[in-house]
């Protein structure tokens, strides 16, 4: 008999996430049969930022997600800077590479270490604590040695991470939300006292990147081999590009944009992308819109929807955003795509990125400005695309008479955490989730499993503050 399993709020995540699956047998096995993703809070940053200066952008939309703030910055500065003309001098590159490698190092050590990891451990008798309890204890859990290797290993990410955040304030001037990344640049100027505490701080990570976190995700995959096999989700996936490599006006980049569409490496053009609301609370008359016509029109209580996140296609097909659609895309990545593909990819991609950051400490040009000065006037338009730690961000701006008349942010959380668009395509968590074998309903560890190897992050997608009442969630 079909049993409909709700997890609200979804623990160990970013922001409020409500996944509803429908549990049934399936030639014997018991199995996800389908699943709703649906993004809780409604957020208006679109409309926040309309008829402001320009120059707020960067800084109102880093409030967008204290997790991945400096994605936003960059998005947003290259939105302003392709709408002006403007272009960064060579420093400035760097140290936004510099500054946004930090964020995305503190956010994949986090998501392994402190959201995912603890799926797989049993800590009953290692730590009867939070955050380990209230949690699910299914048979298959790891005890023992390897349990309690990486149950200390949480406490020691905890340090990587602290220290990941000093480095991105040594360029970044403070983090969260940096105010040294603005449009022409960066504010910072590099010395060699701050090159030296940024290269100590990276040397540490590297090492722990090397030596713990890429042999403790494969230890993990060695014991939970099947989990390859689980979480495969639409097979597509799309990456914008991201860490520019040099100073021309089409860049190499770390990783570059692209996307695998049935099975197919072909590259992306902005235009294919529409915004689907058919199962989304939002006016019809923001059905199917490129984001840069976009519109954030809000309909609570539309009927059959059932989420505040829109569904973003490319050419009207799902596609999958984060650390495995950039390795995959990239060719530093040959395995599948599943919830153990996407823990690997992540851990692998650490590695890579460490390694670029120490080459980019050498190519600052010491004393030198990172800033080119400008001014952003005039009615005008750019787009800014970027990566996030979780995947493809864009940022579309219009501006008229000096002033934003229009703004649209498509994160990955919303490519991932998509519901279902006009032609009744589910998103890529949802379609990840069907063909789950759940052992107990009363304990589905797996729906967690799966849910978590996506690393979602709903402050990017949608919340509300009612004005005058206390903090309420919709």
């Amino acid at each position: 008999m079909a049993k409909t399993i709700t997890i609200d709020p979804m623990s160990r995540i970013e922001g409020h996430l409500k996944v509803e699956v429908i549990v049934d047998t399936v030639d014997g096995t018991q199995q996800v049969v389908d699943a709703k993703s649906s993004g809780t809070m409604f957020r208006g940053f679109e409309l926040l930022l309309q008829g402001r200066d320009p120059l707020d952008a960067p800084d109102i939309t880093q409030r967008i997600c204290g997790v991945c703030p400096i994605s936003h910055a960059v998005a947003s500065c290259l939105a302003l800077e392709q709408a002006a003309g403007i272009t960064p001098p060579k420093n400035g590159r760097l140290l936004r590479n510099l500054i946004l490698g930090s964020n995305f190092i503190q956010s994949h050590v986090m998501h392994f270490y402190h959201l995912a990891a603890l799926d797989y451990i049993n800590t009953n008798g290692i730590l009867d604590t939070a955050p380990w309890n209230p949690k699910y204890t299914t048979p298959d859990m790891l005890t023992g040695t390897l349990a309690d290797e990486l149950v200390s290993h949480y406490t020691r990410a905890l340090d990587i991470r602290r220290k990941a955040h000093q480095m991105a304030a040594v360029f970044g001037g403070k983090i969260p939300c940096s105010p040294s990344i603005v449009p022409g640049g960066c504010s910072e100027v590099p010395d060699m006292g701050k090159i030296h505490t940024f290269r100590l701080l990276l040397t540490e990570i590297q090492t722990f990147t090397k030596d713990v976190f890429i042999p403790d995700v494969q230890a993990l995959a060695d014991a939970f081999p099947n989990y390859y096999q689980i979480g495969g989700g639409c097979d597509n996936q799309i990456a914008y590009g991201v860490f520019e490599l040099d100073d021309t006006p089409q860049p190499a980049k770390l990783f570059s944009a692209g996307r695998i569409t049935d099975g197919l490496l072909e590259t992306v053009d902005t235009t294919a992308i529409n915004e689907d609301v058919k199962y989304s609370w939002y006016s019809p008359n923001c059905e199917g819109l490129n984001p840069a016509n976009g519109l954030t029109e809000v309909q609570p209580g539309k009927a059959d929807a059932y989420s505040w996140i829109k569904a973003p296609r490319y050419q009207s097909v799902v596609h999958e955003a984060g650390p495995l659609a950039r390795m995959k895309i990239n060719g530093d990545y040959t395995g599948g795509v599943s919830v153990m593909d996407r823990l690997m990819a992540r851990a692998l991609e650490t590695e890579k990125l460490v390694d670029a950051m120490l080459g980019w400490l050498d190519e600052l040009d010491v004393d030198q400005s990172a800033y080119q000065p400008n001014t952003i006037s005039g009615s005008i338009s750019g787009i800014g695309l970027c990566e996030a730690p979780r995947g493809a961000l864009g940022h579309w701006v219009q501006i008229h008479q000096n002033n934003i008349s229009r703004y649209q942010v498509v994160t990955p959380t919303a490519w991932n955490m998509s519901p279902k668009d006009s032609l009744d395509q589910p998103g890529p968590l949802e379609q990840g989730l069907i063909g789950t074998p759940v052992a107990d309903t009363d304990h589905p560890i797996e729906v967690l499993r799966v849910v978590h190897s996506f690393d979602p992050c709903l402050a990017c997608s949608v919340h509300m503050l009612r004005p005058g009442k206390s903090r309420k969630y919709l």
